[in-house]
């Protein structure tokens, strides 16, 4: 069921939050030692005395949040207060905050109910997910598979039916690569659309909040829960969220899409080619003219690598002296390459940033949408820490095989991850679309029109037997 009618369903009294809590239960008994996607996991008393208390609001107001009555489990990237908040380290493995995220307050607000965690990589970076706090979350589909990251629990919980809906963030593609992986949806809102608190960079920009999703209308009815200005984060801009409540039917006839599935020459395996170019058809069946053209993405790879590294070298630096034998590899060569810039080095990829969003927004005004590629790779095995070739491409870092996501990142622009097919041995793929900065809405609109066109996103996985309900 969507999100969207269960919570309507509890809201119009049709089933209590209980019933609906012992299902995910149920669930996440059967499912979640295979796929290790939730983690931080309350007792089960406790999340059913949290549904109990949600069922006695309802019997005294009808008017409740949008997500009332709803399991959630928060990436563990985000504070939230009785919950663990290790960020997938063992640094933190025994950390309790004692504030909420801002993200968490407005998730809370609406109802939710706190369950656990959802499970990430180190620190977030990356985008597979294994920690050495509660190791490996697997694909659904394919349990000898990554999930992909760094949202990747909350993807793998979503396509395993562990939760309604799941809130992550997106750097260089931690809500689309695991989206993708995952045959959900995947949507990284326009740079400021979604408020973060706390943040040391508050206007750095590239990173983002957002919805994960089994459907696009469910994404969108998410959005319209956390998005929306607010004054503890500054690079936020004035937006009316309950736009993304509404219906997303728009007619696409005539529209313009700039057709780029590897960004101008990225190495992709030939099975997410394959499964990408099948796709062109859709859009034009949907009214699309789809031209073969790509923006200038030149700059990009330099401009997100320099800020990259320059961010987690600001945020992680501390942690090389006073913990490095805890940290990974990865989080340690790229503290130390962002601890060598140089100021010039900085303000050079600034700089070229400006240029990079001003050839953009001039290549935006002939074309509304582009499309790509999410994911360089299938699903690959859960057992490496990364990609080390690409369509017979060697990647010299853990981040190489992202840039078909990382490149987007560096737009600013709305950017979805929407399912478009699976490969012959039955991994999912999913197809990244791209709009214009702040049009939110239009993107949600195609990837909706893209969605019920194809169908593939109601493939789920085949997953064990349901027990019986759990006893009340």
């Amino acid at each position: 069921m969507s999100a969207r009618d269960l919570a309507a369903l509890i809201r119009s009294r049709q089933v209590s939050a209980r019933e609906v809590m012992t299902a995910h239960l149920r669930q996440i008994e059967q499912i979640n030692p295979t796929i290790n996607a939730i983690v931080g996991k309350l007792a089960d008393e406790d999340c059913l005395a949290l549904a109990d208390a949600a069922d006695r609001v309802m019997a005294s107001d009808d008017k409740v949040g949008a997500l009332h009555g709803l399991p959630w489990a928060f990436k563990d990237l985000e504070p939230a207060v009785g919950l663990p908040f290790t960020s997938g380290s063992p640094i933190y493995r025994t950390y309790m905050p004692f504030e909420d995220s801002l993200l968490v307050e407005r998730i809370r607000s609406a109802g939710a109910l706190p369950i656990g965690k959802t499970n990430i990589p180190e620190f977030g970076m990356g985008s597979h997910t294994y920690n050495r706090v509660y190791g490996t979350t697997r694909n659904p589909y394919d349990p000898a598979k990554s999930a992909g990251g760094s949202s990747g629990g909350a993807a793998a919980a979503l396509a395993a039916g562990l939760l309604p809906l799941a809130d992550g963030s997106d750097l260089g593609g931690s809500l689309r690569n695991p989206a993708s992986f995952n045959n959900v949806v995947g949507f990284r809102p326009s740079v400021g659309l979604v408020p973060t608190y706390p943040s040391l960079l508050p206007l750095l920009g590239f990173g983002v909040k957002g919805p994960l999703a089994r459907s696009v209308a469910d994404a969108a009815f998410l959005l319209s829960v956390i998005a929306g200005a607010d004054p503890r984060d500054p690079g936020t801009y004035p937006s009316d969220p309950s736009t993304f409540a509404r219906r997303l039917d728009r007619s696409f006839s005539g529209a313009r899409i700039a057709w780029c599935p590897d960004l101008g020459g990225l190495p992709l395996d030939g099975s997410v080619r394959a499964v990408v170019d099948q796709q062109r058809r859709t859009f034009e069946q949907l009214g699309a003219i789809v031209d073969d053209v790509c923006p200038d993405f030149g700059d990009a790879d330099e401009i997100f690598t320099t800020i990259r590294k320059w961010r987690t070298s600001t945020i992680l630096g501390p942690l090389v002296h006073a913990h490095r034998g805890e940290l990974k590899p990865e989080a340690i060569w790229e503290i130390e390459a962002g601890a060598s810039l140089t100021a010039a080095d900085v303000a050079r990829a600034m700089t070229r940033h400006s240029d990079f969003l001003d050839r953009l927004r001039r290549f935006q005004e002939r074309y509304e949408f582009f499309v790509c590629t999410v994911s360089q790779v299938p699903p690959f095995d859960a057992s490496i820490d990364w990609p080390r070739q690409v369509g017979g491409a060697a990647m010299d870092t853990y981040i190489a095989w992202m840039k078909s996501a990382y490149w987007v990142t560096v737009t600013f622009c709305p950017a979805i991850s929407v399912p478009a097919g699976f490969t012959p041995e039955g991994l999912p793929i999913g197809i990244q679309i791209v709009g214009r900065f702040r049009q939110d809405l239009a993107v949600l609109q195609l990837a909706h029109a893209f969605e019920q066109a194809t169908g593939i996103g109601v493939r789920r996985p085949r997953l064990p037997q349901r027990q019986p309900a759990l006893g009340s």
